[in-house]
């Protein structure tokens, strides 16, 4: 009969991630996690599995969270363009809040591992893909209902607002001003309003 597990796996994910999200993939080794998850390094293989696999699961752990509050956001009922000012409004506020400047997890994974890791590579295709969708979505949503702009595809909207969302969490991690930041997004929306 298995041993029960003597402790709580959300907050050794929990704290992985954050060990991983603070310094990066590479930097990041085996005795480190075992040191701020305050498991022995053979548990954490025994429970996890090597470094990779650990990085694999609280990478994905942080996309689906994400994705969540994407829907959150875009299948909520405020109108299209409220929608997606929230969603830059809040995620101008999440990078501000970051104190140690983290920039995003996924993103960071995109410049650090997917270059050279094809299951990484997938993993943020997949999360950009579906960031993409959740605002290509949402634009098409009020280009029909006459809120937003019928110039430009919607499409071509949504590619331009993923990257702006990427723009500014890769901004976050060397700047904290405001200013800088929300003149990211405030050119993207003179371009969907109608008035």
């Amino acid at each position: 009969m298995a041993r029960p597990r003597e402790f709580d796996e959300d907050t050794v994910l929990e704290a992985a991630t954050q060990r991983f999200w603070t310094n990066g993939y590479e930097a990041t080794s085996m005795r480190d996690l075992a040191d701020h998850t305050g498991m022995t390094t053979p548990s954490l293989y025994n429970a996890f599995g090597d470094k990779r696999a650990i990085y694999h699961l609280v990478l994905d752990r942080y996309a689906r969270r994400a994705l969540e509050s994407c829907s959150t956001i875009f299948g909520g009922d405020d109108p299209p363009l409220r929608a997606l000012e929230r969603y830059f409004n809040d995620l101008i506020e999440e990078v501000l809040a970051d104190a140690l400047q983290k920039g995003c997890f996924v993103v960071n994974t995109a410049l650090e591992v997917a270059p050279h890791d094809a299951d990484f590579r997938d993993l943020v295709t997949n999360v950009f893909d579906r960031i993409e969708k959740y605002l290509r979505d949402c634009i098409a949503s009020g280009q029909s209902d006459g809120t937003i702009r019928t110039k430009l595809p919607a499409a071509d909207l949504a590619r331009l607002f993923l990257s702006a969302t990427l723009g500014i969490r890769v901004l976050a991690r060397t700047s904290s001003e405001r200013e800088l930041l929300t003149g990211v997004a405030r050119p993207l929306f003179a371009l969907l309003r109608t008035k």
